[in-house]
């Protein structure tokens, strides 16, 4: 029997509420007994700053350090909008993110035929789409400096972020992309803006190098950040793997969701380096917000949380039929009919957030 250690972070809003269905399935997993799921607890984003005036601290920072994978909700809500800038809820985020080296952000992007109706552009062009996104996330303009606020002699302010990358960040990115692609539908997107930023005409010439050298067997194309988007909504299932900077990766990652259906359906997994024992600091969240509009109603989706517990099986657990048995009862309750509010559809059935996270478990039940 093998046994995982999991940091919980529900953080705000509705993530309190798509963790505990969450947690239902690992305790469904720990009551089956072939695999051992222990959780530790934690605050982060707003309400670490309510407990600890930071959104997060460094005891919870240890414990993300040793374990095996965190799972985290989302963070912040108005509440919070005026707390100091290096206090505010996605501080917590980044902390994680750089002190963990957690730098390839992984964004499926994955239609599910029961959702095809969903989605703003038409079925044929979304039914059957997989797209995965793959984000540079530990560098870039939202870490680079200087970045800053200053006032100007004549009554002006200038505002600056900087844009910054290093070759060995392009060049680990550009690897994971290439080896996700093998397993998939061996075609990599490179996305940056080489025409107007110095940034993108080092990501090009790093990619290119990388791919001539070690995954000449991989279709490579290069396309502008801008173009991508617009063919994000053009022609989806063009892509397979599209790999990016920070920014854009941000952007281009959103879109794609969107073509889902709803933010709340898709997951992420955010992965480190592999240390000499193989094992990689990872931590997995869904795309969307915390939706404080929502919180405390009901009214969540859960399936991209419990979606991303199922990654953290796939890639942390290395679990994979578990991970596939999770995703198959994703599949079949929508299958069913079953809907939450955000993927409603007419002549379907509306449940709670509960309600969702009961009829997974009752697929699981089935399936095991």
């Amino acid at each position: 029997m093998s046994t995982f250690d999991l940091l919980i972070l529900p953080g705000d809003g509705i993530g309190t509420e798509i963790m505990v269905e969450v947690d239902r399935i690992i305790s469904w997993f720990n009551d089956r007994g072939a695999h051992s799921f222990n959780t530790e607890r934690g605050l982060v984003g707003g309400a670490a700053y309510d407990a600890h005036g930071a959104a997060i601290d460094d005891a919870t920072m240890d414990l993300a350090q040793k374990a095996d994978a965190v799972m985290f909700g989302a963070v912040g809500g108005p509440k919070w909008d005026d707390v100091p800038y290096e206090s505010r809820p996605e501080a917590g985020l980044l902390r994680l993110r750089k002190d963990l080296g957690l730098f390839a952000n992984l964004r499926p992007a994955i239609c599910y035929p029961a959702l095809a109706e969903s989605s703003s552009l038409k079925r044929e062009l979304v039914e059957g789409l997989d797209i995965l996104i793959v984000r540079e996330l530990t560098g870039g303009v939202y870490f680079g400096e200087p970045k800053e606020i200053t006032d100007l002699e004549n009554g002006q302010k200038r505002a600056v972020d900087t844009q910054l990358y290093e070759t060995y960040e392009i060049d680990r990115i550009a690897r994971v992309a290439f080896d996700l692609a093998r397993k998939r539908g061996n075609m990599v997107h490179s996305s940056e803006k080489r025409n107007v930023m110095k940034t993108g005409v080092l990501w090009h010439e790093v990619v290119s190098k990388i791919h001539q050298e070690d995954f000449s067997d991989v279709k490579l194309e290069h396309i502008l950040a801008d173009n991508c988007a617009m063919q994000l909504v053009r022609a989806p299932k063009q892509f397979d793997v599209i790999v990016t900077d920070n920014l854009f990766g941000d952007i281009l990652s959103d879109v794609a969701a969107m073509l889902t259906g709803s933010l709340g359906m898709l997951p992420s997994a955010s992965l480190g380096a592999e240390d000499e024992n193989g094992r990689a600091k990872a931590m997995y969240e869904p795309v969307h917000g915390s939706a404080p509009d929502i919180a405390g109603e009901g009214k969540a989706n859960p399936i991209a949380m419990i979606s991303s517990f199922a990654m953290a099986l796939r890639y942390s657990c290395s679990l994979a039929d578990e991970a596939d048995m999770v995703e198959k009862a994703i599949s079949t309750v929508l299958s069913n009919g079953l809907r939450t509010g955000d993927i409603m559809q007419p002549g379907k059935q509306q449940v709670t957030t509960s309600e969702m996270g009961t009829a997974i478990l009752d697929e699981l039940n089935k399936l095991a």
